[in-house]
């Protein structure tokens, strides 16, 4: 950590720094970061250069949002000190940028204060899409976060769990349980498949069904599910897995997520970790940033070759005739031509990209 001030909660930290670390050191001193994805487990430079969101976007926008300061090292020897305010087009190209106008050295990140670790949240069953809706609209005012998980197995019916949360005022709740869980190894086929995925399903929503009620929980369980289960990958075996998250325009968002989950049934594919939700009309800091007003599903699949790349492709075409896009920082096989629709942006991005960084990614979107 460079820099940190206690009495108005700037941090100013290397780039390399953990999400979890901020908040182990800070959160015991009334401060947290205000935008974080569902891992803690990523570096405040990965977190700008995929200017990640949370499940309050429509309240605290994107990680880029709450960034004062960056500083950017160019392969030339350059150093471009930039912000919102000072150099700002070098700022929102670097913000959700992927990486590739340079190397993010260090960032200045103005935290909010908070009263204590624990929220107040409420877990609501939904058996409709249209239900998602009007639970995720009717939350908007007086909800900060708000998500759901939806069985996608279910078809165009839509069931799924909507949480929705607000800091609490208690003086103490639970703490989360230390430790945590690891697997172990790599099974020679993945544990996700229409065997397991069927059943896990139908308990996990009966089970929240049944425990539907307000609780108080403490943020870390409630944000990062899964960071108490290390290395959860091999659950999908030696081929691994896809993840695939788009967003739509909300006024496509019932009937794209509709033909989505239809063709997910039909497909006979599935995902264990299947999060709907809406997105604010807060404009993004960054020239490539993801979040937009709208709705966004995002999906993990086992890798089962081209049987799923084929589902895949019905997929773009849904999301790329309601408008939409995918979300890089989650893309393994995006095509240009659907990355240069839903980023309407890209031709201001490119003059500030560093010509000596390349990446995977840049040469199958950007051919370099």
């Amino acid at each position: 950590m460079s820099s940190w001030n206690a009495e108005t909660g700037v941090l100013c930290c290397e780039s390399g720094v953990q999400l979890r670390d901020i908040h182990h050191l800070l959160v015991p001193q009334g401060w947290m970061l205000p935008v974080t994805p569902g891992t803690q487990l990523i570096t405040v430079g990965g977190a700008i250069a995929n200017d990640v969101h949370g499940k309050n976007h429509h309240v605290m926008g994107t990680f880029g949002d709450h960034v004062r300061r960056l500083w950017l090292a160019r392969t030339d020897g350059v150093v471009v000190e930039c912000g919102p305010h000072e150099h700002p087009d070098w700022f929102a190209a670097t913000v959700g940028g992927l990486g590739l106008t340079g190397v993010i050295l260090r960032a200045e990140i103005q935290l909010r204060r908070i009263s204590s670790p624990w929220l107040d949240v409420e877990t609501i069953p939904y058996s409709s899409l249209s239900e998602f809706f009007s639970l995720a609209d009717g939350s908007e005012a007086d909800w900060e976060q708000t998500v759901s998980w939806i069985d996608c197995l279910a078809g165009a019916a839509g069931r799924g769990i909507f949480l929705r949360a607000n800091p609490s005022g208690a003086k103490e709740g639970p703490n989360p349980k230390g430790g945590g869980w690891r697997v172990p190894f790599t099974p020679p086929v993945s544990l996700i498949n229409q065997l397991s995925l069927r059943p896990f399903n139908w308990s996990y929503y009966q089970l929240k069904r049944l425990g539907a009620r307000r609780t108080v929980e403490h943020y870390e369980p409630f944000s990062y599910p899964l960071d108490n289960l290390l290395e959860w990958n091999r659950m999908y075996g030696p081929k691994g897995f896809y993840q695939y998250q788009s967003v739509v325009p909300r006024s496509a968002g019932p009937d794209a997520t509709e033909a989505m989950l239809r063709e997910i049934a039909l497909s006979g594919e599935g995902s264990f970790l299947a999060v709907l939700k809406t997105f604010g009309n807060k404009p993004a800091p960054g020239m490539l940033s993801f979040p937009r007003a709208g709705v966004t599903l995002a999906l993990d699949f086992p890798n089962r070759g081209e049987r799923t790349l084929r589902l895949f492709e019905r997929l773009d075409a849904i999301v790329k005739d309601a408008g939409g896009t995918l979300y890089a920082a989650k893309d393994a096989r995006m095509s240009p031509a659907l990355f240069e629709a839903g980023y309407p942006r890209l031709p201001q991005f490119l003059p500030f990209r560093d010509p000596g960084i390349t990446s995977s990614m840049s040469r199958r979107l950007f051919g370099s």
